[in-house]
């Protein structure tokens, strides 16, 4: 995808009760850097409570607010809507803590500029865990890697960082759902578009004292990832996941039935296992259910991908894509 001249790269950072660091954040970024000809800020205030608007603003960043906390996902939403109405040709995603360094937007841009890719994330993980990042931490962001390239049957090695960069047919094409996170489910909505998405390492520090705003509880950030996760499966590959389960039930009422009537062959009577029957009545019966949910549900996705589709060509008529 060709670029118009004066290319406009919009940097966006989501910022929820950052008074303390948003602004060194915005004026630690480059006001040019090449391959661009206009840099622009935008912060995301998230219904921050405290003084972050006024900071952002006197640093010289956009603001849009939210009333409420409504989560990253949501900021992300509200920034690729700008970007679009904007005019941005490129948008980078950048946290307002400062743990990225700013000197690396050029290296996460570049591919997108030399039309590489359409999306281009950070890899944290380049030299293994990074210092002051917990090891629980660090394997729950492996696991989930190792599952996102199981469904989108990818090759990532990191798909949590918040470091990231679209062009504009990426931020066209993306639809998300998720609130409280968005990383995983961005690599699964490109990947299964067929954009091209590129990893490049980038050094991240981690605060020791800093009680992160999106994975502050480690339990409850894994659970609302895991729901996004599972959404996804169900969402983008129906027919895998409810047949495979239909299967496996199918199976498992399959074997009650028969070890019930292999005990009747063997004793010649049902006694004492008589409820193996209605047990394995009730699984196979469930499978069958499951496998004709993952039918219909594969053609209303096929449905779904060419509304998609619509709204791809729709958004690119609207804003001039």
């Amino acid at each position: 995808m060709g670029f118009k001249e004066n290319k406009k790269l919009l940097i966006l950072i989501p910022a929820f009760n950052e008074e303390s660091v948003v602004a060194d954040t915005i004026k630690s970024l480059p006001s040019s850097i090449g391959g661009v000809d206009i840099v622009e800020v935008l912060v995301i205030d998230d219904g921050s409570k405290d003084n972050t608007v006024p900071k952002a603003s006197q640093a010289g960043a956009k603001i849009i607010s939210h009333s409420k906390n409504l989560g990253v996902g949501m900021a992300l939403t509200s920034g690729i809507e700008y970007a679009l109405n904007n005019k941005a040709d490129i948008l980078i995603s950048i946290d307002a803590d400062g743990q990225f360094s700013p000197e690396e937007i050029k290296q996460l841009i570049s591919p997108i500029i030399k039309q590489e890719a359409d999306f281009v994330s950070g890899n944290r993980f380049e030299n293994g865990r990074p210092k002051n990042m917990s090891l629980i931490k660090y394997w729950g962001n492996k696991a989930m890697t190792r599952l996102i390239n199981y469904l989108s049957d990818g090759d990532f090695k990191d798909v949590s960082c918040g470091f990231r960069a679209y062009n504009k047919e990426a931020l066209l094409n993306l639809n998300l759902f998720g609130r409280y996170t968005y990383t995983q489910e961005t690599f699964l909505d490109l990947r299964f578009k067929n954009l091209k998405i590129k990893q490049v390492p980038v050094s991240v520090e981690y605060f020791k004292n800093r009680k992160s705003k999106v994975a502050g509880s480690l339990l409850k950030y894994a659970w609302k990832s895991l729901n996004i996760i599972v959404r996804s499966i169900v969402y983008y590959k129906p027919l895998r996941f409810f047949g495979y389960s239909g299967i496996i039930l199918l199976s498992i009422g399959f074997a009650f039935i028969v070890f019930l009537f292999g005990h009747k062959i063997l004793v010649g009577d049902y006694t004492p296992y008589k409820a193996f029957g209605f047990i394995g009545a009730s699984f196979s019966l469930f499978g069958l259910l499951m496998i004709l949910v993952g039918l219909v549900t594969d053609i209303l996705d096929k449905i779904r991908r060419t509304q998609e589709k619509i709204l791809y060509y729709e958004k690119k008529d609207h804003f001039g894509g």
